[in-house]
């Protein structure tokens, strides 16, 4: 599965927030940053032509700290993240990829990021 670029779509838990990406899932990691650590979501990245929301806009919660220019997307309904805009590439979004349909993220090689070393959020 991972490698092959394809469609996904993903959503929050209660479905009210749903999406679709084209992806290879590659990389997937982890950030060790200060809320990223907390939420311990595998995320893979992907440039905003390659994402599309579907339904859901109005149950989006943001949240924003420090520089204020990552964008950390909440379903208002349900608490999931399933998705964000990083600081260091705001062009491009980060996905949940444990929201996305069919993907088994025990299959997954997932690396890591040191966003505490490089303050990203």
């Amino acid at each position: 599965m991972q490698g092959e670029m394809r469609t996904y779509r993903g959503a929050c838990h209660c479905g009210k927030v749903q999406f679709e990406i084209q992806s290879t899932l590659e990389p997937s990691f982890r950030c060790n940053c200060s809320l990223c650590r907390r939420r311990g979501a595998v995320m893979t990245r992907v440039p905003e032509e390659r994402f599309r929301l579907l339904t859901g806009e109005e149950f989006l919660s943001l949240y924003e700290f420090n520089t204020k220019v990552a964008k950390h997307h909440f379903c208002k309904a349900c608490g999931i993240y399933p998705f964000h805009r990083p600081r260091t590439s705001p062009e491009l979004y980060a996905i949940n990829v444990g929201c996305l349909e069919g993907v088994d993220l025990l299959s997954l090689r997932v690396g890591a990021a040191d966003g505490a070393a490089l303050s990203v959020v």
